[in-house]
């Protein structure tokens, strides 16, 4: 990976340095970082020639757009009623219970954070979840726990191969 001032200018140059280009390079910084932090905002402001103010502005209105660090697998439970009428409270228990955090934390490990969400448009298939892009539905506390066991599981392949 290459510092983060090089992936700005290669966004900007990708989408452009006007205003309307601040969504995309605030995504694709995301996709790459895992989140925005304050210097990676500042930078951005200087090479689109923004206010840092309009930048951190856009970047914390969208709940997509992380601005602390994030573990490496960013767990969204949806939040909205249908969900919660169907279980979400359960569900949110559950992983609560299982990864031992509360929301808008993060594991000691840096493996998961947790999070709630606005609809995640899935309210047919309530309660629902998002770890990273992956989409659940249907969720049951559970269900739940056998999806965070696969990623446990695939987080300690994944450690044990690195070494």
């Amino acid at each position: 990976m290459y510092p983060v001032s090089d992936l700005i200018r290669n966004l900007a140059d990708q989408h452009g340095r006007n205003r309307h280009n601040l969504l995309p390079i605030l995504q694709g910084v995301v996709e790459q970082e895992k989140y925005l932090s304050e210097y990676s905002m500042i930078e951005i402001a200087r090479e689109l020639d923004l206010p840092a103010s309009e930048v951190y502005g856009t970047a914390t209105f969208y709940s997509f757009l992380e601005h602390k660090k994030m573990g490496k697998y960013i767990i969204r439970v949806c939040k909205t009623i249908t969900c919660s009428m169907k279980g979400k409270n359960q569900v949110l228990l559950a992983i609560q219970e299982m990864l031992k955090l509360d929301v808008g934390e993060t594991t000691p490990d840096g493996t998961f954070s947790l999070l709630q969400t606005n609809c995640l448009g899935f309210c047919h298939k309530a309660p629902a979840m998002l770890v990273n892009n992956e989409v659940f539905t249907d969720l049951t506390p559970e269900k739940v726990r056998d999806i965070l066991s696969a990623y446990l599981k695939k987080q300690k392949e994944g450690v044990s191969h690195d070494n």
